[in-house]
C-alpha cells in the first residue's frame, strides 16, 4: 500500500499520525454535537418547595436506590420517614398542567425517564398524582363523625 523507501516509512507514519489526529478530533467533535443534541434535554422543575432534598446531579444518579432503601426501611422495618417517599417527591414535582408526574413528556418522571429510555414501574402500584389535602381533612372529618353517630346509637343499620 504505501512504498518501502525510506522516504515511504515517513509517510506511512505521517497517514497513521493523520488518521489518529482526525479520530482524536472527531471524537472531540462529537462532544460538542453532544452538548448541542437535537434532542432537548427535559426540564426539572420543581413545582412546590425551594429546592430539592438533595442536589440535581446526586438525585439523577441515585434518586432510585433512594426510594429503594426508603421502600426497604418502609415495608420491611416499618419506618416511615418522608425526606426521600415517592409520595414527597410527587408532591413537589407534580405538574401544575395535570397535577402529575406523568402523562406526557413535559412531566417530572416521564419526561427524564423517556429520554434516558428507562421504564418507570413505580406507578404500576403508586399514584403519580399527589394526595389531595382536602380529601384528608375531610375524611377524617366524616371517620369522627362516623364514630360520633354509632357512640350515639344512631348508626343507621337497622336491627
Amino acid at each position: 500500500m504505501f512504498a518501502s523507501t525510506k522516504s515511504g516509512k515517513w509517510v506511512k507514519w505521517g497517514a497513521l499520525a493523520g488518521i489518529l489526529l482526525g479520530i482524536s478530533l472527531g471524537a472531540g467533535a462529537h462532544d460538542d454535537e453532544h452538548k448541542h443534541s437535537r434532542v432537548p434535554m427535559p426540564k426539572h422543575v420543581i413545582e412546590k418547595g425551594d429546592k430539592c432534598v438533595e442536589d440535581e446531579d446526586f438525585m439523577k444518579r441515585n434518586h432510585m436506590k433512594l426510594l429503594m432503601h426508603q421502600r426497604d426501611e418502609t415495608m420491611h422495618k416499618g419506618i416511615r420517614t418522608t425526606k426521600y417517599s415517592l409520595q414527597n417527591c410527587i408532591d413537589c414535582h407534580a405538574s401544575s398542567k395535570n397535577n402529575s408526574v406523568l402523562g406526557s413528556n413535559d412531566n417530572f418522571c416521564q419526561g427524564c425517564h423517556s429520554y434516558v429510555a428507562v421504564k418507570i414501574d413505580c406507578f404500576e402500584c403508586h399514584s403519580s398524582k399527589p394526595k389531595p389535602k382536602v380529601a384528608k381533612a375531610s375524611a377524617v372529618a366524616n371517620a369522627k363523625g362516623a364514630a360520633v353517630t354509632v357512640a350515639q346509637g344512631k348508626s343507621g343499620v337497622s336491627q
